[in-house]
Order: C-alpha cells, then sequence, then structure tokens
C-alpha cells in the first residue's frame, strides 16, 4: 500500500457518513454516531486537537533507545508479530528496561478503529497492552465475523474478558470526537513517519520494515551502542 493510500484509509474509516454498531442487546445495528465526513477529511489539516491523545508505552522512557511500531489491529502480520516476536521483545528488552517500546495504532477500516478504541477504553498503558494481546489473540474470530454488528459484539465479549462492564464499553465506542481525534493523530503520525505499510518500526528515528527478531535485535543493540 502507498504511502497517500495509506493517509487515504484514515479517512474511509470515518468518512463513509453513519458509523454504525450493534446495540447491547445484540438484537438490532442502531446508528449510535455520525461522523461528519469532512471533519475526518480535513483532519491532515490540522484542525483537531491531538496533543490529548495518550501515547501506549511499556519498557524505560529514558532507555537510549526509542522502538516504535506501527500497526493495526486488523493485520493479520502484525497479530503474528505479537504472537511470535514482540514476546522475545518484551522479554528481552522492554521488562529489563533496555528501551523504550511505543506502539501507534494504525487505522486502515473500522473494525480497526473500534478495536483501539476497545483497547484504549481498558485506560492505562498496562491494561492497554493487555487488551491489545487480547485482541491480537482473538483477531481470527473477531475480524471474520463477517457483518459488522458480529464483529462489534465479539469486541465487546473481549473487553468483558479483560473487565470492562457494558456502560463503559458503550461510553467509548459512542465517542465521536475521540473517533475523530484518533484518526487525526494517526494521520499526523503516519505522514510524519512516512509509514506505508504494517508492521512498520521506528527505532530512534529511522524506520524499519517488518524483519525477523534477530534483525531487529541487532539494530537496537548497535543503536544502543
Amino acid at each position: 500500500m502507498s504511502r497517500m493510500m495509506i493517509i487515504s484509509a484514515a479517512v474511509a474509516v470515518i468518512g463513509l457518513g453513519a458509523w454504525f454498531v450493534t446495540s447491547p442487546s445484540g438484537n438490532q445495528a442502531t446508528e449510535v454516531t455520525r461522523i461528519d465526513p469532512i471533519g475526518a477529511a480535513s483532519a491532515q489539516e490540522s484542525d483537531i486537537d491531538t496533543s490529548g491523545v495518550q501515547e501506549m508505552s511499556l519498557g524505560n522512557p529514558d532507555a537510549p533507545v526509542t522502538v516504535i511500531e506501527y500497526a493495526s489491529f486488523t493485520c493479520p502480520h502484525c497479530a503474528s508479530f505479537h504472537a511470535g516476536a514482540y514476546k522475545q521483545l518484551k522479554a528481552d528488552y522492554i521488562d529489563t528496561g533496555k528501551i523504550n517500546f511505543v506502539y501507534r495504532e494504525v487505522y486502515f477500516d473500522r473494525p480497526g478503529l473500534w478495536a483501539s478504541m476497545i483497547a484504549r477504553c481498558a485506560g492505562t498503558p498496562t491494561a492497554f497492552f493487555g487488551m491489545a494481546d487480547l485482541i491480537y489473540e482473538g483477531q481470527s474470530t473477531w475480524a471474520r465475523a463477517g457483518d459488522m454488528v458480529s464483529i462489534v459484539d465479539e469486541l465487546r465479549r473481549i473487553g468483558r474478558l479483560a473487565g470492562l462492564d457494558g456502560d463503559t464499553m458503550e461510553a467509548c465506542l459512542q465517542d465521536a470526537d475521540n473517533a475523530r481525534t484518533l484518526v487525526a493523530w494517526y494521520q499526523e503520525n503516519a505522514q510524519a513517519d512516512g509509514i506505508d505499510s504494517t508492521p512498520s518500526f521506528v527505532i530512534n528515528g529511522e524506520k524499519y520494515s517488518n524483519m525477523a527478531y534477530s534483525d531487529m535485535a541487532a539494530i537496537i543493540d548497535a543503536a544502543a551502542e
């Protein structure tokens, strides 16, 4: 996917008119919020304040190496990374305080945005990453549930497993202002770092495509010298 296409994808996420999710009962699809497509399209014009979006990070914020992952919750390669290489990265570098690890969401589609809003609903970075683990582990189920109604119901189920109550999840899913802000934030980040695929990594300012864990470890070790 080209850089222009990945940026345009964000507009497509919320620029197609009404945003539909299921009612809590699951009996019918309800239009819970309507996001202005003009507002979405103009997010690149810096008319949305993204300063309040929390960076989700783990590890040592003062470490000599910062690793930023750009990923989509609906990306199969991202799920594979989190099932394998990420666990090694966490054990070897994050938990030991050798790096500052930052996770930034990429929004290719509405389900990816919804998954992000559910994960961020957990609150703290630690809770967010715990939720992200569950979302990636269940990706093959919820992302392939079929229609949007079923997808949101599956995401709600994951939220409940993580301890979120129904009212909290609904408030997060229906927060149109937050949806706009997250998409604008994603656009700003993707443009600034030239992100054109997922997962992508920015290690001390240098962008890298998906790679074997051994290659990533070598880059991190070299950057720390």
